[in-house]
Formats: C-alpha cells, structure tokens, sequence
C-alpha cells in the first residue's frame, strides 16, 4: 500500500482515497482529450468516472467543475452558488498532464500516476424497450455494476428524503411538481444490463438498490422478479459473484429468506449514521417511517441466522462524529453485522447545513476503528478490485497486507 507526505502528515492510499472522494478533483481538459477514447473517462458525473492509484486503489473521480453544473442544471440547487458554501467546495487535488502521463497533484506537489480503467461503451446502450444504461446504472470501480436506485424512493415523494442523497432529492422535486414518477425498471432490463456488463467487461459482482418504501409490498415484489430473472438468465450456465441487496426493512423479517433463496448473498439495511439525534434530521423517513428498531431487527435476525457479515448497513463517513460512529460500527460489529462505509461527497447536498469534508485524522480513525472490527468479529467485506465511493474493501487490504 502506497506512502504518501500530504500537509506534513504521512498518509496511505486508504486516507488519500478518502480525501479525494470527499473533496473531488479539478480535472485539466486536456486529460479528456488524451484519454477520453481509449479510457472510461466522461464529463458526465452519472459515468461514475474513477482513477487507479500506482498500488491500484480505486478511487471516485468527481471533476467539480461538471459535477457542479450538473447539479445546478439538473436539480436547480442554487444554493450551491452560494458565498457560504463557496470556500467549503474548493478543492485543492487537481489532474493533470506530467511527462505524458496522468497525475493526481494536492495543491502544486506531485502526489502519484494514475490511470484509468478501459473504454467502454456501457453508457452508450438501451436495453431492448428502450431504457437507458446510463442514469440507471453505473459499472463501479472494474467488477461490479450497480443500480443506485431501481424503484422510486417514497420517503422522497413524502417529503423526508435523506438529506445527501442525490436520487431522494429528484423524487422530492418530481412529487413536489407534481410531475410522474419513474416506474420500476423491468426485470428484463436489469438482465440486459448485467449480461453486458458481463460479458463486455467483466464485471461479476451485482449491487440492487432502489428507494425506500412505505409498506414494502411493491418492494418485495420487485426485488424478487430481479432475482428470479438473474437466477434463470445470468446465472444459468456460469454462477456470477455477489450479489448485494439495499432494502427497506420489511415488517416481516423473513422476507429475507426468500431473497436468499433466490440467491442474494447479503444484504443491507442501512442505517447511514449511528447518532440518533442527528438522523432525525438527516435520515427522517428511515427514523420515523421505518425506525431504527425495525432496521435493527432485521439486520441481527439475518446475522443470527445467516452468519457474520451476511447483513451490512452502510455509514456515510464524514457527517456525524467520530465518537457515535465508532459506537454504532462497533455495536452491528458485535452481533455479526458488517458496519459497510461510504465516504461522504459534500459537493452533492449541503447537510446539515454545511459541505465541510473532515480533516483526515477522521478518516484515519475510521480506518483503524474499521480494521480492528473486521479482524476481531471475522468480516470480510465483499470481494472485489475496488469500488469507487467506499472503502471497506481498502480497509480489509490494510489490515490484511
């Protein structure tokens, strides 16, 4: 794992993805022009565009010039253009051009030689009625393509979106216009899809997320067909990796073992942030539609049942303190449910009112409070080369040279 010097403090590839993510990169146009043809490298941020450190880190690209007109253009946040948060979203990594090589730099010191991974045309296709791979899914880091949001999310259209959440701020602006909301994407498509990635990129692990639901009903019925379909389609001649699914916590917990049967290999119900009093306000629908007990029901029966690791809950790194996130890993930690991490990208939506990334003595933290957890309670985070926003898999690497 890579050593690198950043404002005196002596950082590994772990903390610098950290940064990165959380902080984005000005990106120099001529790194488009040289490698945006034989590259995955798009100024569209739904590319879900990444870099690969020289250890091979996998790391988000965010080239906040594009990424802060798209989100200006498409979600009208004017906000953003605010002077409070003008100094919260400067970033200090650039990209750019050395001795014919890309190169991440902080401030104007060299940091590292990137790449990138190769061309694809994945974002280019419709599947056969016509839906659109880009906006529905992204190919994350070299291994795994994911669908960030497959169903509406009704915490969304009722108001109580989570407040960092892209998707869930779209279905609020849509409700609040008045405007239809998406239909579920079809269980053919999501086949069409995962056979390309599959076939013409190699990915092999699957992530299904949607938004979250009131009763769960349409959910299940969802999550099912995608299943049944990958199972008789996908799966057929040559078993695919993992498979991740982000639900709703349904009020009948064995609900999640026909999803098993079906072939999930885990599953996430995600809580995000540990400190209560804080995801009141940041997490509304999952505190008072779903609640915390609900949540924490359903993960512990799978752990219970299933074993270690088999049920995660993801915590968006960076938006509560260090101290309740380190209670709240620690306590899932104990009873067999992997404490997943999600380095926050304040660029996308103020929270709390604020797009102030932590310094990095947080990250290194919770790297450490990560690795000690893993290795004591025996979880194993999902195999894969990297993943582009979180860090878990990097952590495992760190505690297992």
């Amino acid at each position: 794992m890579n050593k690198y010097i950043i404002n005196n403090i002596e950082i590994d590839s772990v903390d610098l993805k950290c940064m990165v993510i959380s902080r984005g990169i000005k990106v120099d146009k001529n790194v488009y022009k040289m490698y945006s043809e034989h590259y995955r490298l798009n100024i569209s941020p739904l590319t879900c565009n990444c870099i690969i450190l020289s250890d091979g880190t996998i790391v988000q690209m965010t080239d906040m010039g594009f990424h802060l007109q798209y989100l200006t253009g498409i979600l009208s946040w004017n906000n953003i253009k605010l002077l409070k948060y003008a100094s919260q979203l400067e970033t200090l990594f650039s990209l750019k051009i050395v001795d014919d090589k890309p190169a991440l730099f902080y401030e104007n010191e060299l940091v590292d030689y990137v790449s990138f991974p190769p061309y694809t045309d994945f974002y280019k296709q419709k599947t056969s009625s016509g839906l659109p791979f880009i906006g529905n899914s992204v190919i994350q880091g070299l291994d795994w393509v994911a669908f960030q949001c497959l169903w509406a999310c009704e915490y969304a259209t009722e108001g109580k979106p989570c407040e960092f959440c892209f998707s869930g701020a779209d279905f609020q602006n849509l409700s609040h216009k008045g405007k239809k909301i998406p239909d579920a994407a079809k269980a053919a498509d999501i086949v069409e899809i995962i056979e390309y990635a599959k076939t013409n990129i190699g990915c092999c692990g699957i992530q299904i997320t949607g938004g979250s639901t009131l009763d769960g009903k349409s959910e299940i019925e969802n999550i099912k067909s995608y299943l049944q379909a990958i199972s008789e389609n996908i799966d057929k001649d040559c078993v695919c990796g993992e498979k991740l699914l982000y639900i709703t916590p349904p009020s009948d917990v064995s609900v999640v073992d026909d999803y098993f049967a079906l072939g999930a290999s885990r599953i996430a119900c995600s809580l995000e942030l540990w400190d209560e009093e804080r995801a009141k306000t940041v997490t509304p629908g999952k505190i008072e539609l779903t609640t915390r007990k609900r949540h924490l029901e359903v993960l512990e029966y799978i752990a219970q049942k299933y074993g270690a690791g088999k049920a995660f809950s993801n915590f968006i790194i960076g938006i509560e303190e260090y101290d309740t996130l380190e209670a709240g890993a620690t306590y899932l930690a104990e009873r067999g449910v992997m404490p997943t991490a999600s380095v926050w990208m304040p660029m996308g939506r103020p929270v709390l009112g604020s797009m102030q990334a932590p310094d990095i003595d947080y990250y290194k933290r919770v790297k450490d409070l990560y690795a000690r957890l893993y290795t004591k309670y025996n979880l194993e985070p999902t195999c894969s080369r990297g993943l582009n926003v979180c860090v878990e898999r990097d952590i495992w690497n760190y505690a297992n040279p």
